[in-house]
């Protein structure tokens, strides 16, 4: 039996149209990334925390069951991440496809990625920005289960009075990114 060149089959399932979810790795300062994306735009990134088993799990129920490791079509935001973790890049140019977001999720979650780099904003401040001014909490949960972090920069969202609050990559990697942005990080 030929072994199956996955390179190969990716780049046939990408001209055939049946592709729907492509995923790769980058490697972070702080452990690997998965990252995903669709036709449209980037789509999910999750941090090593996460089974990368699970995250498929979701994008094949959640988008398409046509997911395939293919990390020549994710070299553009694998690139922009390098780059980013380098202190090198300051603003992702990356599309971003925003199928997993719908409504107030989908609003905070747009107003979060608008929050320049190094600047912070807190939770109350996004619900504000987002269209719902008493929807604190609901700010938020947007945070906690954002499917693109780091692009969508949700570690730059603290609590009144500059808690870090909670952070999915771990509170550790959410200071690591907030001195990156700021300038104190050593590169």
């Amino acid at each position: 039996m030929t072994p199956i060149d996955m390179t190969e089959l990716a780049r046939r399932a990408a001209e055939e149209g049946i592709l729907d979810v492509a995923y790769a790795t980058v490697d972070a300062p702080f452990g690997r990334m998965l990252v995903a994306a669709t036709p449209r735009g980037l789509v999910r990134t999750a941090f090593d925390k996460e089974r990368t088993d699970d995250v498929l799990t979701e994008l094949s129920s959640r988008i398409s069951p046509r997911v395939l490791e293919a990390p020549a079509r994710l070299d553009g935001v694998r690139r922009e991440m390098d780059e980013y973790f380098e202190g090198k890049r300051t603003e992702f140019q990356t599309p971003i496809d925003w199928q997993l977001s719908q409504g107030f999720l989908r609003r905070a979650r747009e107003a979060c990625a608008a929050i320049p780099y190094g600047e912070v904003r807190t939770y109350k401040q996004l619900a504000i920005a987002a269209g719902s001014p008493e929807a604190v909490r609901a700010a938020g949960n947007a945070m906690a289960r954002n499917p693109i972090p780091i692009v969508v920069p949700c570690h730059r969202v603290l609590r009144t009075g500059g808690g870090l609050g909670g952070y999915g990559g771990g509170l550790e990697c959410k200071r690591w990114l907030l001195d990156l942005e700021s300038g104190l990080m050593r590169l």
